[in-house]
């Protein structure tokens, strides 16, 4: 097994809380409907703290039915998160599980710096590219995109 580590950044215009609630405590209820092309639904465990799993279904059509991440534990007064992706979606045969640690910031002149840590570890010797990387994060964009749309034009939602 190899551990190939990420780094990846991204902007947006809604505040650091109201993405973290999103993205983090209200997952479950802001997805599927910021997001119904792409999310069928979010099932998570009575108490979502560290160790417990949240399992996403994706609408047919996609890639992937479903994936499973692991909550690692998340800080709400610094707007940071980890979990790990430990079941389905992109990690086929050729990855274990991906680690994620991420971090919304305030930026200078408002909105947001998205800041995401990454390590993937890989099934034997299969070596993870970038341009695979890149691949995935692209591919995740769309949920990101479009719950940042749904952000922007429900401005009482996640406050």
């Amino acid at each position: 097994m190899g551990v190939v580590s990420y780094n990846y950044e991204s902007t947006s215009p809604v505040a650091p809380a109201r993405l973290f609630k999103a993205f983090v405590l209200e997952a479950d209820k802001v997805w599927p409907i910021a997001a119904p092309h792409a999310i069928k639904s979010i099932e998570v465990e009575a108490n979502p703290g560290p160790g417990s799993i949240v399992k996403i279904n994706f609408v047919e059509g996609l890639p992937f039915q479903y994936m499973k991440h692991q909550i690692g534990g998340h800080d709400e007064n610094k707007f940071s998160y980890s979990y790990s992706l430990i079941e389905g979606g992109p990690l086929g045969d050729k990855l274990e599980k991906i680690n994620y640690e991420n971090k919304f910031e305030a930026a200078v002149g408002g909105g947001t710096v998205c800041k995401s840590s990454m390590k993937f570890y890989t099934v034997g010797d299969y070596v993870i590219t970038e341009d695979e990387i890149k691949a995935l994060i692209k591919g995740s964009e769309g949920v990101y995109k479009a719950i940042e749309a749904y952000l922007l034009a429900n401005p009482d939602a996640c406050n």
